[in-house]
Parts: C-alpha cells; sequence; structure tokens
C-alpha cells in the first residue's frame, strides 16, 4: 500500500471513530429523545433553570431555524439537533446547532419531493422530534405515502432509510406527528391511519425490522412510550378506542382496555402501577388503568388531546384543550385544583426544578409550582409569536423553538440560563 493509500485510508478511518466516538447519552447532562431523559417530561434531579427570561432576560443565544417543524430540541454531547422541513422545496431533514452558542453546524436533507398534498394547518411536515443513542440520530418522517425511518451518523452523513409502514390517511388528512422511540437496539415507531395501522421495531444499526403489530385502522396520532411498571418494562399508547401495552422485546400484546375514544396525540404517563392517558375524539376523556392487571382505577370527561400529561410525586397534570390547568390525585383522581390559563395548547407541560413550564399556542410560557395544595403561579412570559414544541432542559437552560410572524414566519431557538 502506497503512503498516499495509508494517509487516506487513516483519514477514512479516523473520521469513522469521530463519527463513533458519541458517549451514550447521560440522563444528567443530555435530552436525547421526545419527553426527555426519563421520557415523562421531567428534566435531571438537580436543574435549576432560569423561571424569568424572555427576549432581553436571562437569554443566553438565539438563532434563526431554516424551515419549519414542531419537533423538540434533542441535546447530546455539545449539540443540538431537530428535524425540518422546507415546504416550498420539499425538503425534509435535520439540522444540528452547537449547544454553547448556537451556531447552525449542519443541515442534511433526508427526502426531497413527495410531500402530502395536505396537512392539517397545526400540523408541519417535521412534527417528530430526533432519538439519539450517542451514536446516531433516527428520524420518521411522512414522506410518499408512508412512514419513512432514517438514520444519520452524530456528523449528519445518511446511514440507512426505510418505509417503515403505510401512511396515507384519506377520512382526515392532518399528517403524521409520532416521534422514534428507542429501545434497546430497536428503533420503534407507529403509524395510524384508515388504510391500516401499525407500532414496528427495527434494529439501530441496520434498519432490518425486528418486530410489527397491526393495530386498528383508524386514524391516531400518539407517540408510544417504554415505561418500567408493575415489575416489567411496557409499550404504552392511546388512541384507536384503547388504552394498550405491549411488550416492547417482542411486540406482544400485555393487556388492552377500552378508553380514549377514537384518537389521541399524547404521550402516555405513569405513577408506580399506574398509567394514564388523556384526549379522544370525538368524546373527551382522562383514563388511569393499574398497568399490573389492565383494570380501569378512574376516569373523567376532560380532555388534553393535542398535548401530553405529566405525572409527579403521587398526582397528575394536566393542560387541557380549553386552556384549563388541572391538578388530580393520581391514586384516585380526586381534583386538587383548576385554574384558567388561557390560550390553546399544542405543546407539553415540562417539570424543572420542582417547576412546570407549559407555553401556549400564541407564545406565551406559564411556569408554577409542581404542587397539589393550589395553583401557584410563579412567572408567565412571552417572547414569541408561535408555540408548538414543548421545551428541553440542560444544563440548568431551556431551549425553545418558537417562531416569530414579523411580517414573515420565522422560526427561531432561544436557549435561556441564569447569567
Amino acid at each position: 500500500m502506497s503512503y498516499l493509500q495509508v494517509s487516506l485510508f487513516t483519514i477514512f478511518v479516523t473520521l469513522c471513530l469521530q463519527d463513533l466516538s458519541a458517549a451514550t447519552p447521560d440522563p444528567e447532562q443530555d435530552w436525547a429523545s421526545w419527553r426527555g431523559p426519563y421520557s415523562n417530561g421531567t428534566a435531571a434531579e438537580g436543574q435549576t433553570p432560569p423561571t424569568q427570561f424572555g427576549s432581553r432576560k436571562n437569554l443566553l443565544w438565539k438563532v434563526k431555524v431554516p424551515g419549519r417543524g414542531h419537533s423538540s430540541p434533542v441535546i447530546v454531547g455539545d449539540k443540538i439537533f431537530l428535524t425540518t422541513a422546507d415546504e416550498q422545496r420539499q425538503v425534509q431533514g435535520v439540522v444540528c446547532f452547537d449547544r454553547k452558542t448556537g451556531k447552525q453546524l449542519w443541515i442534511t436533507p433526508i427526502h426531497k419531493g413527495s410531500f402530502p398534498p395536505e396537512i392539517h394547518p397545526k400540523n408541519t411536515h417535521a412534527s417528530g422530534t430526533v432519538a439519539c443513542n450517542g451514536d446516531a440520530l433516527f428520524t420518521a418522517f411522512y414522506n410518499g405515502g408512508q412512514v419513512k425511518l432514517s438514520a444519520l451518523s452524530m456528523s449528519g452523513k445518511p446511514l440507512w432509510s426505510k418505509p417503515a409502514g403505510r401512511f396515507n390517511p384519506q377520512k382526515y388528512k392532518y399528517g403524521h406527528a409520532a416521534s422514534p422511540l428507542l429501545y434497546g437496539n430497536t428503533v420503534i415507531i407507529s403509524g395510524e391511519s384508515e388504510n391500516g395501522s401499525f407500532i414496528a421495531a427495527f434494529a439501530q444499526n441496520s434498519g432490518k425490522e425486528v418486530w410489527r403489530i397491526q393495530r386498528r385502522a383508524d386514524i391516531s396520532f400518539s407517540s408510544p412510550i417504554v415505561a418500567n411498571v408493575a415489575g416489567r418494562d411496557q409499550l404504552l399508547i392511546s388512541g384507536l378506542f384503547e388504552v394498550s401495552s405491549y411488550d416492547p422485546k417482542t411486540g406482544n400484546k400485555l393487556w388492552a382496555v377500552e378508553g380514549t375514544t377514537q384518537a389521541t396525540c399524547g404521550t402516555m404517563v405513569w405513577d408506580g402501577d399506574l398509567v394514564f392517558a388523556s384526549g379522544g375524539y370525538p368524546k373527551a376523556q382522562t383514563i388511569a388503568v393499574n398497568a399490573r392487571s389492565g383494570q380501569v382505577v378512574w376516569q373523567n370527561n376532560q380532555k388534553s388531546y393535542e398535548q401530553s400529561m405529566l405525572a409527579h410525586d403521587g398526582y397528575l397534570y394536566a393542560h387541557t384543550d380549553a386552556g384549563v390547568g388541572i391538578c388530580w390525585r393520581a391514586s384516585d383522581g380526586k381534583e386538587m385544583w383548576k385554574t384558567r390559563l388561557g390560550g390553546k395548547v399544542s405543546s407539553s407541560p415540562t417539570l424543572a426544578g420542582g417547576n412546570i413550564y407549559i407555553g401556549n399556542e400564541a407564545g406565551q410560557v406559564f411556569v408554577f409550582k409542581a404542587t397539589p395544595d393550589s395553583y401557584q403561579e410563579v412567572a408567565r412570559t412571552k417572547f414569541s409569536d408561535e408555540l408548538f414544541a414543548t421545551p428541553t432542559f440542560v444544563d440548568n437552560n431551556i431551549c425553545y423553538r418558537v417562531a416569530t410572524q414579523d411580517g414573515q414566519r420565522q422560526e427561531y431557538l432561544f436557549c435561556f440560563g441564569e447569567k
């Protein structure tokens, strides 16, 4: 082998090792997927993000985000990742920013063309959040009448891409919103429409299918999640007229109970052996199920449809579609308090530093104590015109994806922290 060949080979190996050098995400330091390090909308213990923040207060940096999307920021190592879509050029992909400065590092197109002709005006072509295992990034996009699953390296190089399943709803052309879920060595994704619904698992390193669940042919939008409840890992999902649990290793059904009527959007949450789901179209319902017996423990007629809920320390917190914040006792559903916050909400509540952060679609953020005693507001602020994405909390900082409407819509990524 010539000196030139040896040098080129050395460079190639070095680049490959750099791509594979990322450590496994640390729940204390990273926010690697939808709903955070514990999959339940709770930041790592010890996080003390600011409660007072805005365009002129505790702003560390802000940067323009190309394209449009509602996915949450994912933060691993020294990078922040977002899915995004250029609707005019019909390009879906991932954009990466420097965690400390906000500088855009790279943007990788994954799909070009074949956008669905119609989606709900509140949805986007990049609503699913990236999932990261420390070595690779996984995305799910609605494209070409299918849910397409793809993997990128940490530096944005395409690794593999494949159709995960057919997805081409005609009755309700709202689009797709589910985020990929990492479990063991697999990546799991759902797609649910009247043309056939599925949840499927694929090998992270190759995209090879591991198992597949055929679900009821109807429309729903929730992301599946894995929780360790009732002594085992359970893959939980609501919608399609039931609350369901599956074995995440095999896809075998563990239990199911009727609930939440046709469609839900929120991701399920849990506390002890109880799991909770809310939403339901056309009827409203919040429901608690014993994950050991598969029996309904309590239910009511409130609805958190677009957003997920938050379970913490024996209590369940929700923000309804009508702009009302509610706290229930998790064990029996007793209402502890209820207050009107105002505004339509699509983002989900997040817990950090003993406080719950929730933002409405008009860009107003409410911060209140995570306590069942009463609604105790800590702060409220407004620094954008549009807020759909759920924030992430790392290094005592908050990252928000928002948009302004000053003549022309422009998305931004804000990073707030105590100065």
